[in-house]
């Protein structure tokens, strides 16, 4: 007999949660939209699930634009009215307007960074033969005259060896979409050729500067990129038609596997990742002498992540978890890839090694010590050199630049440290200020403190609070809890003006550092990935508890907040504790565990970190905490704004459609449940300031009403 579970179901009456028996209500003065419960049931493994919002899939549906209309018209207006809109929206344009710079690059002689006077809706990208006076930096390529209203970015660069040509991508509402161009780096101006059907990746020039390899999907019935395939490998002849180009490799057989190349910095090989999901991967390569040979397999036993750092000879250097949770550098040599001849040059340390840079004859290893950063210089043989001198507690990012030179630029930046740029010569071991950013508030007045606090199987997770100097801890401060948690992606101390704004508000930030991320290593990652997700939202509703028993907040004055995995992990646990928080802020998160994967290739690749619905263990897990199945009718849950765009085609829009509407209808109390829907806007990247500044004047309006700011 087939089992039922459907999406808000019974109606549940408890005087615990509601403070009055009864179902679904509205806020007073609130009239939500229609949103018509269909009938459609799906079966999985014997178990029939209902999904009455089914119909909101259909994003281009005139059904559904209405009712995107309709929340927006009930949304907007009800947080316009608030009167402490206008000073949100005034104190974030004063904050964001400052200098801030990029760490220069080199190519071929030239140096090659971005720059934002303050407001300009997108960084300027420059160039320069010298960032000493000599020769004054000039403006490349100016995103902000894409289109007048900002809502056309840079996507991408990619400078050719010798710093003569740039290809350079655009993105049109924010989608993950590219279309490249070549400008002469001279002249500025743009070259005939025009490239598309393309995303996640950029392009490697090869030895000549003349050419580039590219991996493009294939072009879909509609004349679009078909984001359903999986892509393949093209060389690119500047000057000429995409048309033209050659196909270089494509993985045989029906597959989701995805190449991608780069060419070795040296211009001898073409080496080649290939990738299905998060957690392992394979390397093949060519030689440049052998232009017509087929790609020969390097690292092929899908046991690992190899990622690429630089060549010395015939021996790749990969960064790897083969044998090393939190990660090891190896050279491999072509001819002798087996193995038991790999050269181990970096070992596995108690801290986990993100990235690794070879530049100017060293390799740069970056790393994480308890989730902030700790950067080491080594030969080529691995000896170490020295660590280099950070200003504090923080992140450290950059260190990019060519073999042969020894100087890089990198940034450091923490809660309360704006991006500031040093040139480092790796010869010398010598930092020097290239940019400090000038931000019209005392930095000094906030303090940020690392704690560690036991989530609810005793693991210790750390977590960054950041707070007025000296605060009195008398539980009534506003608090946002921020959180992630997934896809091996580490939650480091970075900058932030609109987290600058909460606090000047009196808020206090809490981020800590959950399973699912890359803090601790691969452990640390699967430890919140599939049948052990869990954890990831357990880890988070701790740091709730921790933070209202260690008296920095309570539960009317703490708000969560999380965006894309982190928009799960908010949905997740509001539904599995509603009564532990004052507001939540869910943000292009994927919401329908059961059917993310179904857009598109890139959505199913998530299925290394959530599991299929194809599977009946990895069904029951989703089942149990996907947002969207969870909802129970008449439950009181927190004041939430749920945020999304019409253009984001990583996490499709319907995830946050289908959420709010069962939410609206779920809701138990007169708590507010709002859906503010973006327009050419995609999953965040490449939004124009303008555009920030107007969504989060709606966010911390929307919490100052909610906490009762």
């Amino acid at each position: 007999m087939l089992k039922l579970r459907s999406v808000v179901g019974a109606c549940v009456v408890s005087l615990f949660l509601l403070g009055s028996s009864g179902c679904s209500s509205e806020p007073a003065g609130l009239a939500y939209p229609e949103s018509p419960r269909g009938t459609h049931v799906d079966e999985y493994h014997g178990v029939e699930v209902a999904d009455p919002y089914r119909w909101l899939e259909a994003l281009d549906a005139e059904e559904t634009a209405a009712w995107v209309e309709a929340q927006n018209a009930l949304s907007r207006p009800y947080l316009a009215a608030n009167v402490s809109r206008e000073g949100i929206v005034e104190r974030l344009t004063e904050l964001w307007n400052y200098e801030r710079v990029d760490p220069p690059v080199k190519r071929g002689g030239r140096y090659f960074f971005e720059r934002n006077d303050g407001l300009q809706n997108h960084d300027i990208l420059y160039t320069a033969t010298s960032l000493d006076g000599d020769d004054a930096p000039r403006v490349l390529v100016d995103p902000n005259t894409f289109r007048d209203d900002g809502t056309v970015s840079l996507g991408g660069t990619s400078v050719s060896p010798d710093g003569r040509l740039i290809a350079y991508a655009t993105s049109d509402g924010g989608s993950d979409w590219r279309t490249w161009k070549v400008r002469d780096v001279e002249t500025a101006e743009d070259l005939d050729d025009e490239l598309r059907f393309i995303k996640f990746n950029s392009p490697s020039w090869a030895p000549d500067g003349e050419s580039f390899y590219y991996s493009r999907y294939p072009e879909g019935a509609d004349g679009e990129g078909d984001g359903g395939a999986t892509v393949a490998i093209y060389r690119h002849a500047v000057g000429t038609p995409q048309a033209a180009d050659t196909l270089v490799y494509r993985v045989p057989g029906e597959t989701r596997q995805n190449p991608y190349a780069t060419v070795t910095d040296d211009g001898r090989f073409l080496v080649v990742r290939i990738s299905e999901g998060n957690l392992v991967n394979a390397i093949a390569f060519r030689r440049f002498d052998d232009p017509d040979a087929e790609l020969t397999p390097l690292l092929d036993e899908w046991d690992a992540m190899y990622t690429f750092v630089g060549s010395l000879g015939d021996v790749l250097h990969f960064r790897t978890t083969n044998g090393a949770p939190r990660g090891r550098l190896i050279g491999v040599d072509v001819g002798r890839p087996a193995p038991q001849n790999w050269t181990e040059v970096i070992p596995e340390s108690d801290d986990t090694l993100q990235g690794v840079s070879h530049i100017g004859g060293y390799f740069v290893a970056r790393y994480l010590h308890d989730a902030h950063a700790r950067v080491a210089v080594h030969d080529e043989d691995g000896a170490l050199v020295r660590d280099v001198a950070l200003p504090g507690i923080g992140s450290a990012g950059g260190f990019g630049g060519e073999p042969d030179d020894p100087e890089t630029f990198y940034s450091f930046t923490g809660f309360t440290t704006p991006a500031t740029v040093y040139r480092y010569d790796v010869e010398t071991g010598e930092s020097s200020l290239f940019r400090q950013p000038v931000v019209g508030v005392d930095l000094e007045a906030f303090e940020t403190t690392q704690v560690f606090y036991a989530s609810k199987d005793g693991t210790e997770i750390p977590m960054f609070v950041t707070a007025p100097r000296g605060i009195e801890l008398d539980e009534s401060h506003p608090t946002l809890l921020y959180g992630y948690g997934g896809f091996n992606i580490s939650m480091t101390p970075s900058f932030n003006v609109a987290r600058l704004v909460w606090l000047e508000m009196g808020g206090v930030l809490a981020i800590p550092n959950l399973r699912g991320g890359g803090e601790y290593g691969e452990a640390w990652h699967l430890a919140g990935t599939r049948l052990e997700k869990q954890n990831v939202f357990d880890d988070f509703i701790a740091a709730a508890e921790w933070l209202i028993a260690e008296g920095y907040t309570s539960t009317p004055r703490l708000a969560i907040q999380g965006g894309s995995n982190g928009g799960l992990l908010v949905g997740a646990v509001m539904t599995q504790r509603p009564e532990l928080f004052g507001a939540a802020l869910p943000a292009v998160g994927v919401m329908d565990m059961l059917r993310y994967h179904t857009p598109s290739a890139n959505a199913r690749n998530w299925s290394t970190d959530y599991g299929l619905s194809e599977d009946p263990d990895e069904f029951e897990a989703q089942l149990d905490y996907s947002p969207y199945h969870n909802l129970a009718e008449g439950v009181c849950y927190p004041p939430t704004l749920v945020t999304t765009a019409d253009h984001d085609d990583r996490v499709v829009p319907w995830h946050s459609f289908k959420f709010g509407a069962a939410l609206q209808y779920a809701q138990g109390c007169a708590n507010p449940v709002l859906v503010r829907v973006e327009t050419r806007a995609g999953h965040g990247a490449g939004t124009p300031i303008w555009m920030r500044i107007e969504a989060l004047a709606d966010q911390w309006t929307f919490l100052a009403s909610a906490l009762g700011l």
